[in-house]
C-alpha cells in the first residue's frame, strides 16, 4: 500500500511539473477583443464611422433599413469568425459581394483608418489591433479594384 501510494504521489508530482512546463495556449483573438458583445459594439461603430465618411457613405446610401441591418449582421458573422469565434459567415465572399462598385485603393484605406479608429474608441490593445488588422487586409485583393496609379 505504502508503494502504490508512492507510485501515484509520484505519477501526480511528475503531471503537475508537465503542466507547469507546457506553454499556455493563446485565447483567440475573438476571446481577448471580449467575445460577441465586443466585437459586434465595434462593427457598430465602425458602420456608424463609414456612413459619415465621405468616400464610403455613398456606398451606403439608397439601402433599405433590412438590407442595413443584413449588411451589419453579415459584418459581426465574418469578423466573429475572422477572429475564432463560434460564428459563420454566411454571406458572399468579398470578390463577388464587392465585384463592380469600383472600390478605389483610396477608398479601402480610408475604411481601414474608420475600423482603426473604432478599435482605438474601444482601447483595443495594440497586438489584438494588428492581428485583426492582418485578417482585415486579407480581403483587400477582392475588395479593390481600382489600384491607385504609381
Amino acid at each position: 500500500m505504502k508503494k502504490f501510494l508512492g507510485v501515484v504521489s509520484l505519477l501526480a508530482f511528475a503531471s503537475v511539473a508537465l503542466a507547469a512546463d507546457a506553454p499556455m495556449q493563446k485565447a483567440s483573438l475573438y476571446k481577448r477583443l471580449g467575445g460577441y458583445d465586443a466585437v459586434a459594439a465595434v462593427c457598430d461603430d465602425f458602420i456608424g464611422r463609414l456612413a459619415t465618411d465621405k468616400q464610403i457613405a455613398p456606398f451606403l446610401a439608397g439601402h433599405s433599413q433590412d438590407s442595413l441591418k443584413k449588411l451589419r449582421q453579415n459584418l459581426v458573422d465574418l469578423v466573429c469568425q475572422a477572429t475564432g469565434g463560434p460564428c459563420y459567415y454566411t454571406g458572399r465572399d468579398m470578390k463577388t459581394a464587392h465585384a463592380g462598385m469600383g472600390v478605389t485603393e483610396a477608398q479601402w484605406d480610408s475604411a481601414v483608418a474608420d475600423l482603426v479608429a473604432s478599435l482605438d474608441h474601444f482601447k483595443v490593445g495594440q497586438t489584438e489591433k494588428d492581428e485583426l488588422l492582418g485578417a482585415v487586409s486579407s480581403f483587400k485583393k477582392d475588395i479593390v479594384e481600382k489600384q491607385a496609379m504609381k
